[in-house]
């Protein structure tokens, strides 16, 4: 898998890095002027996408974390999720480097995966956290603690990471750890399509001001279309070879996967506008 995650850095990278150069036939230079103007404009894209991205992410984790000290419990999962993209745009950053020795972007790339995955569970916790608010408000309200989300979000980080060490020191080959990886991203997939649907379907008999409701469904499909439209090509990604050698694939692959911390920015503001509401009432 190590060759996989190169090949994903390397599609950002300077055209003229090695890595790069010895996938294209050098005989077809209107090949290569292409190739050359694709990844600048990849690599220019994915600067503003840091650029914009970081510095936002920084204001809504302060916040959260402001709503978090008045006791509240909404926004731990949101403030873990926004954690895991700063991490992600640290990655971002320093493939971007093109440091000299390969090892340090595989660490990168290592690291950028397992964000990957806490990104799409915390992104679970909150499809739950607003599900439970809609179908059980009751319950809810009586159990939800920070004690408990902090635990939680301490399960989220550890057992991904737990499970992947687990496959790589027993089975270390390609394959097993494509397939491991998809099905860490892929179990969520289920309950994001229950959620919304049970909210849905909860919808009529709860006792939720009409405002709070529009805002929970929204946050729910804008998880699913998240995780649907940047999540799965990527696990497509690890999946079909034949889909990451193709190069049109492979670059929307490397840039919806760049532009999830920018969809999770999105949901911060359902997120941050329903918790002050909420503190109104």
């Amino acid at each position: 898998m190590e060759d996989f995650y190169i090949n994903i850095t390397s599609q950002y990278k300077s055209y003229h890095h090695s890595n790069i150069t010895s996938h294209y036939d050098h005989d077809e230079p209107k090949n290569d002027d292409s190739n050359k103007k694709v990844y600048f404009i990849m690599h220019v894209a994915i600067c503003i996408i840091i650029s914009i991205g970081l510095p936002l992410i920084f204001v809504a984790i302060h916040a959260l974390y402001s709503l978090v000290r008045n006791d509240h419990v909404v926004p731990i999962y949101a403030i873990n999720l926004h954690v895991s993209d700063i991490i992600k745009f640290c990655c971002m950053i320093g493939e971007m480097a093109e440091p000299e020795d390969w090892k340090t972007p595989n660490i990168f790339s290592y690291i950028h995966i397992h964000c990957l995955n806490t990104s799409v569970y915390f992104m679970a916790c909150v499809a739950l956290e607003r599900y439970l608010v809609i179908a059980c408000p009751l319950w809810y309200r009586c159990r939800r603690s920070i004690k408990t989300s902090v635990v939680v979000c301490v399960v989220v980080w550890v057992l991904p990471l737990v499970f992947l060490l687990i496959v790589f020191f027993l089975d270390n080959t390609d394959r097993v750890l494509e397939i491991s990886s998809s099905v860490l991203l892929l179990l969520p997939f289920p309950l994001f399509i229950f959620f919304l649907g049970g909210t849905l379907k909860a919808l009529s008999p709860s006792r939720v001001p009409s405002d709070e409701k529009r805002r929970i469904v929204r946050t729910l499909v804008l998880v699913l279309l998240t995780y649907t439209l940047l999540f799965l090509p990527t696990i497509i990604g690890f999946l079909s070879k034949g889909a990451r050698d193709n190069d049109n694939f492979s670059n929307l692959f490397v840039m919806f996967d760049k532009l999830s911390p920018l969809a999770d920015l999105v949901l911060y503001v359902f997120m941050r506008k329903g918790t002050i509401d909420q503190n109104g009432q």
